[in-house]
């Protein structure tokens, strides 16, 4: 049977002479690995096959049998055009980043509408953000989709509860007797960073790149404490690196 959804590209590898298999975040049935035939000739066709690049969003129509590993797209066309994210350094390693964190978490081909429209919410946004948005974008990223994923962070950072217990996900009074928890400065921004509610707001949260650089670590730690099969990522540090320059 044949579906109407939208889908983000995660990562596209090369099959036989002429084809790739791209592994697609959709709107509809969530991370799924497609075969899309011919896009890799020499026939004028085969041009489309650019829009199958990481980050992209596309608009698509495909086959989709549950008891399947791999399925068939039939038609796709981009469903948003980006005017930046691709050409400016910056903004392109962060979409990097959201888009290896997807790969990373994203395990079961199963709907995630709350997290897919987070996802594609927050590229459209990094397209036409100023730099303190998308430097700070990864952090927010990280924190929601570990809500969504079922890691809510519990209670609020106060006076009574400055540290951030990140082994229970808990605002907490005293610092725990083990070493996976935040300090107070970091708690409280880690509790402006997860209830902040327009994107844009992102950039008013100032801090220091080597403060954001831990964060981010410890955020991914987070993420490793709760889920035993989360591995490292390659683009923190390069985005580190680039937010740098």
């Amino acid at each position: 049977m044949l579906h109407k959804t939208r889908g983000i590209v995660l990562r596209v590898v090369k099959y036989g002479d002429t084809s790739v298999i791209a592994n697609i975040f959709t709107e509809l049935f969530g991370i799924q690995s497609y075969i899309v035939n011919g896009v890799r000739s020499s026939k004028p066709q085969a041009a489309k096959g650019n829009l199958l690049q990481p980050g992209n969003i596309l608009e698509l129509v495909v086959y989709h049998q549950e008891q399947k590993n791999l399925q068939r797209i039939s038609e796709f066309k981009s469903g948003y055009i980006y005017t930046a994210l691709h050409f400016n350094v910056v903004k392109n390693t962060v979409a990097l980043y959201i888009i290896e964190l997807l790969q990373r978490c994203l395990k079961q081909p199963e709907q995630q509408l709350e997290l897919y429209y987070l996802a594609e919410h927050a590229l459209q946004l990094l397209d036409s953000s100023e730099p303190p948005v998308a430097a700070n974008l990864p952090l927010f990223f990280t924190l929601k989709l570990a809500e969504m994923l079922g890691f809510r962070l519990n209670g609020r950072c106060t006076e009574y509860t400055p540290y951030l217990d990140l082994q229970e996900g808990t605002f907490v009074d005293l610092p725990p007797h083990h070493v996976n928890h935040l300090d107070h400065t970091s708690s409280e921004l880690t509790d402006m960073l997860f209830h902040c509610q327009e994107l844009q707001a992102l950039g008013a949260i100032a801090m220091t790149k080597e403060r954001r650089r831990k964060l981010l670590y410890s955020y991914l730690d987070f993420l490793k404490l709760h889920m035993p099969d989360f591995t490292e990522l390659h683009s923190p540090s390069i985005l580190h690196e680039i937010l740098d320059a």
